[in-house]
């Protein structure tokens, strides 16, 4: 059965010499994994459609045997090309792939997930850079997947606290409109470094760099 999805790349290797693996994150089927047959041939009907964070609406047929589906048809809908021109960005964007990664399991519907990491590649595109919004999807994506933190107990200086409450409430463009002391900003960092480690087991590499404060 041919079924149909829009997604974003959050990942893709090499599965064979002309083959890809392609992994989406979708609103109605979670994260899935597809093999893009002869997608690394030059005359591909993949090419230019395959590529990190990429979103599109595609097809593919589910497998019996595996979690690999076979990848059909893709229609592309939107580069985010700014990503490829600024490397805090893109370390930004792949960290936050990795993190849903890590915090999600596969094949679960995922419609706010989806949809938060739509705004936040968008803002991420148009926006200045900062490590809040970092913090805030962190926070975002704790909320999603139950694991709030509770910031009446938590070890936080009343303004850190208020920021966060407003990274919960607000959207990814206000999120970035806060004004954070250089100590309220170090503040977060060890709190969500501490928490994420603490809750998940471990941290996705490449948060110090996508946290790092641009100079």
């Amino acid at each position: 059965m041919i079924e149909s999805a829009t997604g974003l790349i959050l990942r893709t290797r090499p599965l064979t010499e002309t083959s890809l693996i392609v992994h989406w994150l979708t609103p109605d089927f979670g994260r899935i994994a597809t093999v893009a047959k002869g997608a690394r041939r030059h005359k591909s009907p993949f090419l230019g459609k395959l590529d990190l964070f990429y979103l599109a609406d595609f097809s593919f047929s589910r497998s019996r045997s595996s979690d690999l589906h076979n990848l059909r048809e893709v229609g592309l809908r939107e580069m985010h090309g700014a990503l490829r021109e600024d490397i805090l960005r893109l370390r930004q964007a792949a960290y936050a792939a990795a993190l849903i990664e890590l915090a999600t399991e596969t094949e679960t519907p995922l419609p706010v997930v989806f949809e938060m990491s739509r705004d936040f590649l968008n803002c991420l595109c148009k926006k200045k850079i900062t490590p809040q919004i970092i913090f805030a999807f962190e926070l975002k994506l704790l909320r999603e997947i139950g694991l709030q933190p509770d910031f009446e107990k938590a070890d936080l200086t009343a303004g850190a606290k208020k920021i966060a409450r407003a990274f919960l409430k607000d959207d990814f463009p206000a999120c970035l409109r806060l004004r954070l002391t250089n100590a309220q900003s170090v503040e977060l960092r060890q709190f969500f470094h501490s928490f994420l480690n603490f809750h998940l087991g471990r941290l996705p590499r490449g948060r110090a760099a996508a946290v790092a404060e641009v100079i």
